[in-house]
């Protein structure tokens, strides 16, 4: 410091150094980040400004962090349909994804012959949106209920499903695994019901009986446009009354709500299933706006529009709000009872040939 008319100014005060302008100055202030806690006064509050939260310890930061890592990797989506020929389950899975990820899209040749046995097949594709990356597999099943006789129709699509949770268990169980296991276990399947306004076949029944045990079973009423209003609701309280009759579990299930919001919110959906849907990849212009639809004479019914069908709903469903609760129940319920079953089944047939008997297994299981 120099003394000058008996006040102490720094030695770059602008009173005495003139190359130190006021510009100048405001250009050089110190950002609040440089800035010590310990500067300006006690608890570090720094003059003038607010006071440091010293409790913050950032544990928060985490959810950034998952948030990094997860965009990344990227996601992974199987989706099973299930119907007769004719419901539009190639049109309502491109409506879903307003892309072109059908199997009928893929295809080369415009007319397809119905197989005389059930074929599976599944087409993959990677869809981008906002910087999230998923995979999505689109695995259909034609052929299905389309033969004369429909007796164990459902097997090729059971042995499907349990073949995807075989190729994931070799994969868990071996020694040198990969650090990220392809996932090609089924995560959902939609169940598309005719919309016949009656009542369900056995077919359906029988289907959806045996396949809730091994995956989670959307079902819904293909193209409900044909319906009128008092007819939907009909069927659609018919179809509850038989699925509790029959004690089928279609997702979101009872036993699976982690709490009371999530037994609201679901029992909300559970009062929709099934959802009454409409599947369009045209659009239409309707009072100035471009939205997906379907013309008639009377008038577009829009595909998103709550009034006209429950297209919505199922999507919000399937992609925006339980996306990843649908992914951890097949890990963690369908493919857990699997990988249980089948590394039992192991056990018993390594005590078998080591002559160990049955009783004493039984006993050590326990």
């Amino acid at each position: 410091f120099w003394l000058h008319s008996n006040c102490l100014e720094p030695r770059n005060s602008p009173a005495l150094n003139p190359l130190y302008s006021s510009s100048a100055m405001s250009e050089a202030v110190v950002p609040d980040a440089m800035v010590s806690p310990a500067v300006g006064g006690l608890h570090g509050e720094k003059a003038g400004g607010p006071a440091v939260d010293f409790s913050y310890v950032g544990i928060d930061a985490i959810l950034e962090q998952m948030r990094r890592k997860a965009m990344k990797q990227g996601f992974e989506l199987n989706i099973m349909v299930v119907g007769q020929s004719g419901l539009g389950k190639s049109t309502l899975m491109n409506t879903l994804f307003k892309s072109k990820v059908s199997r009928k899209s893929v295809l080369a040749t415009a007319q397809e012959k119905i197989p005389k046995t059930i074929e599976i097949k599944s087409i993959s594709h990677d869809i981008e949106e906002k910087g999230v990356r998923m995979k999505l597999t689109v695995i259909d099943t034609p052929g299905f209920g389309d033969q004369i006789n429909n007796e164990n129709c459902w097997q090729p699509i059971m042995k499907f499903i349990n073949d995807q949770y075989e190729a994931y268990l070799q994969e868990e169980i071996n020694i040198n695994r990969k650090k990220r296991i392809p996932d090609s276990r089924v995560h959902c399947c939609i169940y598309f019901i005719p919309p016949t306004g009656h009542c369900l076949r056995p077919l359906d029944v029988e289907f959806m009986r045996r396949l809730s045990k091994v995956v989670n079973i959307v079902p819904v009423i293909a193209k409900a446009d044909t319906l009128t209003l008092e007819e939907r609701d009909f069927f659609k309280k018919k179809i509850r009354e038989e699925l509790r009759a029959n004690g089928i579990d279609v997702y979101p299930q009872k036993e699976f709500d982690e709490d009371a919001e999530d037994r609201m919110i679901n029992e909300k959906i559970r009062e929709m299933i099934p959802f009454a849907v409409v599947g369009s990849d045209q659009e239409y212009q309707v009072n100035g706006r471009r939205l997906l639809g379907r013309k008639t004479k009377w008038g577009t019914i829009e595909v998103e529009n709550i009034a006209h069908c429950e297209f919505a709903y199922l999507r919000d469903l399937l992609i925006r709000t339980h996306m990843q609760n649908i992914k951890d129940i097949t890990s963690s319920i369908h493919y857990e009872m699997y990988r249980v079953r089948r590394l039992n089944e192991n056990n018993t047939v390594m005590a078998h040939a080591n002559g160990i008997p049955e009783h004493h297994l039984a006993a050590h299981e326990m």
